[in-house]
């Protein structure tokens, strides 16, 4: 028994190693995608301070680099939030997107965009939304995205409702969160219409190094607390009465999970736009292989995130070149099927 524990446990490790490793493939052959050609032996002089090429050092550093490390951070940031969600709500379809936490994010980031001036569209160049105030603009994403968790909670609590239930409640707060937000843009003027509509097509080009240090902020603390809890969240696999006998706040827990996991999301979404189904896949891939042990499945899903989105985004930039999809019609995409399999299937957590 104990040998056969220790192959486990060594056989998730390389597993993890292995997904590490080819996130680090995928963000080099994501940081040398692009119209201007570079070979790695240049990035990798560049990355050590060369400065001879001016061009290939700017476009490094101040284009490819912080698009790198925002898809990194964030498929990291969602995958894990979809894993510990899908375990405290006790849904396999749980995730910030599919419960409409990523949608009331959205909306309170359009809020402080038109409502209280935090961002607009350039007027001139590439289209893009210069921030203003991105401390305004993560905290009404914040305010957003735990107003969805609030009702969620509140209306899963008054009843015990089923795991469909919540979906359908995320479905149709997504829905409201939608209107809200149109109806918002509605009394816009064309430039705050033009931010918003450009913010809402999740892109991780939008983010350049202050981004990617307030992204990374949420994404340590939210996975700190995370790995944690991890032996909490394994005790939830045998029910909430067994996880109560062996210590474990369930209700508290569950309730600061949800609040930490949408820090996270709604800094990424702050920042990002909406980026579906990373939170909902990643974690469905790596159960079967690693299993429900969430000492390897946080890790292993934050890798694994980080690479999809990486690899989504390089398709972005790949598929319709010159044109620069966001990659969020690249994860819709992927993601959809998934969703359907998983709903048909009927699979539980």
């Amino acid at each position: 028994m104990h040998n056969e524990y220790k192959r486990n446990i060594h056989k998730r490790s390389l597993i993890t190693l292995v997904l590490f490793l080819l996130t680090i493939a995928a963000a080099v052959w994501s940081a040398k995608t692009g119209s201007f050609n570079m070979s790695a032996s240049q990035i990798i002089s560049a990355l050590f301070g060369d400065i001879s090429d001016q061009t290939l050092h700017h476009v490094l550093w101040e284009i490819r680099l912080p698009r790198t490390a925002a898809a990194l951070i964030a498929g990291a940031g969602l995958a894990i939030a979809g894993a510990v969600m899908q375990s405290v709500l006790r849904n396999p379809l749980a995730s910030p997107f599919t419960l409409g936490i990523s949608q009331g994010a959205a909306f309170g980031a359009a809020f402080a965009i038109v409502i209280l001036g935090a961002g607009r569209a350039h007027l001139a160049g590439s289209e893009a939304v210069t921030v203003y105030a991105p401390y305004m603009l993560v905290i009404s994403a914040f305010i957003g995205s735990l107003v969805t968790v609030a009702l969620i909670l509140f209306i899963s609590g008054l009843r015990r409702m089923t795991p469909e239930s919540v979906i359908l409640t995320g479905v149709a707060l997504s829905s409201f969160f939608g209107a809200a937000t149109m109806l918002i843009q509605y009394f816009a003027t064309d430039m705050q219409l033009a931010a918003t509509v450009f913010w809402t097509f999740g892109d991780v080009g939008k983010a350049g190094w202050r981004e990617n240090i307030f992204m990374l902020f949420g994404l340590v603390i939210a996975f700190a607390y995370f790995i944690y809890h991890s032996w909490s969240y394994n005790s939830l696999e045998w029910g909430d009465e067994t996880a109560e006998s062996l210590g474990v706040h369930v209700r508290v827990m569950r309730v600061v999970t949800v609040v930490v996991a949408s820090l996270s999301v709604s800094i990424i979404t702050a920042f990002l736009g909406i980026i579906g189904f990373i939170g909902l896949i990643a974690p469905h891939i790596m159960r079967p292989i690693v299993g429900n042990d969430y000492r390897f499945l946080i890790p292993s899903s934050a890798f694994l995130g980080s690479l999809l989105l990486l690899v989504s985004d390089i398709l972005s930039r790949t598929v319709m070149a010159p044109v620069v999809l966001p990659v969020g019609i690249i994860t819709s995409f992927a993601g959809v099927p998934v969703f359907l399999f998983i709903l048909m299937k009927g699979r539980r957590v």
